[in-house]
């Protein structure tokens, strides 16, 4: 099994904008510590900037290319600024001098930087720096208050000693308030905080012997949704992932397994859990015995496997008596009498909520390994039936369910 514990800034990219400024240093250790907790960090270098960090030391630390000139023929075809404005998670202006304040309020675009910020969709954080009577002229913060209404946030200034030798407000915030507000973004809030969530996600592979497995088709696409939904309602997760093509949701803490076995164990080690989820497409049966070396192929002749029935990982978690979730969701892939055979799945599993999966291929949605999911929603009081839709409006519905069982 692989564990990757829960960091909101892991995978996560960061646009770095550095204004010029004698605070631009601090920048320095600020990409070392972003780095250090998984972000990815792209900086644009404004010519004041270049007055007191190198591309060359931004590089080395940054692992990245260093983008300055607007008009550069080479990252333009490489590396639009359409496309670097909007490949990053969040933009941050750091420092942010009254010059860029005011380029900004204003909507100019007379360099890579100001026009990054106007092309992006994403958001934009600012930490201002600069002397503290151009910080409280009345021009720079009636600049800030529009900022703040454009949905620009701010990493106020600190007072103290200032570089022109003057004392007051106006210091770039320290690279570990820097941080802290990075992480206080990223960090989920919703009405589903304190609650933890256990989902199973994707196939499971069952050995023949080291070359060959038995499967399913599963994705895993539909629980790394889920998942991914749930988080941003500010639940912990806790994602069980049989083997996919997926890469680990972001700020989600995500078990690699492979076998029913494995699945099960690391379900029962999330324990406890407020919601169990259980999306995955757990094979029914695994081999008996399983072959150390290779079957060969003989002519004629066909190996005989036997076959042993898997944990059902849904009936366990559905009638563990100690430590059973609040709500136990499960999936149930049919392929005919979908409602019937789910409202079975139901009762026999000792679960909550059954979505019940039509994966027959229709009207040309394959929902097996496809972006596309057709669902009835089952409890004990009747099923509702969802129109066809893509895997994640399918979460973000089951998602607002959770939300309103809880409240």
């Amino acid at each position: 099994m692989i564990l990757n514990s829960v960091n909101y800034l892991g995978g996560k990219r960061l646009l770095l904008i550095i204004g010029g400024g004698i605070a631009a240093y601090k920048c320095l250790d600020l990409i070392r510590r972003l780095r250090e907790r998984g972000m990815t960090v792209r900086v644009i270098l404004t010519k004041g900037g270049e007055e007191f960090v190198t591309p060359l030391s931004l590089s080395g630390l940054s692992g990245e290319r260093v983008y300055t000139d607007l008009f550069s023929l080479t990252d333009e075809v490489e590396m639009g600024h359409i496309r670097l404005s909007r490949e990053a998670d969040l933009i941050l202006v750091a420092p942010a001098t009254a010059d860029m304040m005011a380029k900004m309020a204003a909507g100019m675009a007379d360099n890579l930087a100001t026009t990054a910020l106007l092309a992006t969709d994403k958001p934009v954080m600012i930490a201002p720096s600069m002397n503290s009577r151009m910080w409280q002229h009345a021009a720079t913060q009636r600049n800030l208050n529009q900022l703040i209404q454009d949905g620009i946030h701010v990493i106020p200034p600190e007072s103290g000693d200032l570089a022109c030798g003057e004392v007051g407000a106006g210091r770039l915030a320290e690279v570990d308030h820097m941080v802290h507000a990075l992480e206080d973004f990223f960090t989920p809030v919703g009405s589903l905080l304190g609650k933890h969530i256990l989902i199973t996600a994707g196939p499971t592979y069952e050995a023949i012997d080291p070359i060959r497995y038995l499967a399913n088709r599963s994705s895993g696409k539909q629980g790394y949704a889920i998942a991914r939904a749930l988080c941003a309602l500010g639940a912990r997760v806790s994602l069980i992932s049989g083997p996919t093509s997926l890469a680990a949701p972001h700020g989600i803490e995500t078990t690699q397994v492979e076998s029913a076995a494995e699945m099960l164990a690391a379900c029962q080690n999330a324990l406890p859990a407020d919601v169990a989820i259980c999306a995955a497409a757990v094979a029914d049966w695994g081999v008996r015995d399983v072959q150390q070396q290779k079957i060969k192929k003989q002519a004629g002749g066909l190996p005989e496997l036997q076959l042993t029935e898997n944990p059902d990982i849904l009936k366990i978690l559905g009638n563990t008596k100690d430590r059973r979730p609040a709500l136990v969701i499960g999936f149930a892939a049919e392929t005919e009498n979908i409602i019937d055979h789910a409202r079975d799945k139901l009762k026999s599993k000792g679960c909550d909520w059954i979505l019940a999966n039509d994966v027959a291929i229709k009207d040309g949605i394959s929902v097996m390994g496809g972006d596309d999911n057709r669902v009835t929603f089952i409890t004990a009081g009747g099923a509702e039936e969802w129109a066809p839709s893509h895997k994640d409006e399918v979460a973000k519905r089951l998602a607002q369910k959770i939300q309103n069982y809880f409240t």
